[in-house]
């Protein structure tokens, strides 16, 4: 892991522009290990664009660097490309992956089962966070944290941990908070941000996706549902979901928690959130999909009805 992090630090300092991307649908952990990295290099005085292939979700705009994420990769070349969080490479959209003005890879990631597809992987599934490896390269480079990349670290670590109550709260999570505080992080401030600052249209989405809560006949499984004419009829869109599948899983009894959110009418994203017991990133995969052992995602062709008695029916032989 150390000689790792030192190839990652050598190929900053001989690089001299850099192409920072993370996953679509982009969560606490992506947007925060990507824009601490971003404070990094340009604090290092190098030339950095941050691209994400979907929208920065409005919950993340107090982070420093938001404002300057772009959603097109500018026709030019650079040197080096982060790709941080993303699990498989395709997650980070067809426009990366069709683009050719790259000349290195550096890949970067948490998840138990992801492609290995930089020039140099830095690979840890026991870090709570991206955010934590990214904590790493920049403690061992040398230059310290500076309050902004605190801010976006810590968001990176609280928002991926949920508050630090998830198995994937270890010591190195706490140490971070701890460490990022003392730079400055008031936690109570980022807290209201993230957590006390809803849109009233949520809360609608909410509640028409909690009417749609289903629990399998031994109580095991439970899942909730949001469909396009939810969006249509509060307002919405998907950015504000994040979170949902927390509710079905913090039943009692529940071991397993499902997430069916429609993208389009054919095509419907599955989330999956674990208790502990059981791998849902083995589950997931069954379906194309991978993540952690206690949250994992696919997407899955069908309607809405047809993808839930799929993934229930599997559920079923699978526990």
């Amino acid at each position: 892991m150390k000689v790792m992090i030192q190839r990652i630090i050598d190929e900053i300092a001989a690089s001299g522009s850099f192409l920072l991307t993370t996953h679509e649908s982009p969560d606490g952990d992506a947007v925060g290990s990507t824009l601490a990295l971003a404070c990094h290099l340009k604090r290092l005085g190098k030339d950095v664009t941050v691209y994400m292939c979907d929208p920065l979700p409005e919950l993340y705009t107090f982070l420093p660097l938001a404002e300057e994420v772009v959603h097109a990769i500018p026709p030019r070349s650079f040197d080096v490309c982060f790709v941080l969080d993303v699990g498989e490479f395709r997650r980070a959209g067809a426009e990366l992956e069709q683009f050719r003005g790259i000349g290195k890879f550096i890949n970067i990631d948490h998840h138990l089962h992801c492609d290995r597809f930089g020039a140099l992987n830095l690979i840890d599934s026991e870090a709570s966070a991206t955010g934590a490896l990214i904590h790493r390269i920049i403690k061992a480079d040398g230059h310290g944290i500076d309050y902004d990349i605190a801010l976006c670290l810590y968001t990176a670590v609280i928002t991926d941990t949920g508050s630090f109550r998830y198995s994937n709260a270890n010591p190195e999570a706490f140490t971070i908070a701890a460490e990022m505080v003392a730079c400055g992080v008031n936690a109570w401030s980022v807290a209201e941000k993230l957590y006390e600052s809803q849109p009233r249209q949520r809360l609608e989405l909410l509640a028409l996706s909690l009417a749609t809560l289903s629990i399998s006949p031994r109580g095991d499984v439970a899942s909730v549902t949001v469909t396009l004419d939810m969006y249509e009829r509060t307002g919405t869109n998907s950015e504000l979901t994040d979170g949902f599948v927390n509710y079905p899983r913090s039943i009692r009894g529940v071991e397993v928690a499902l997430f069916f959110r429609e993208i389009n009418s054919g095509l419907v994203k599955v989330g999956f959130r674990s208790k502990g017991k059981v791998d849902v990133s083995a589950l997931a995969a069954a379906f194309g999909g991978g993540g952690h052992h206690n949250a994992a995602g696919c997407t899955i062709a069908g309607t809405v009805d047809e993808v839930r008695r799929k993934v229930l029916a599997h559920m079923e032989a699978a526990l």
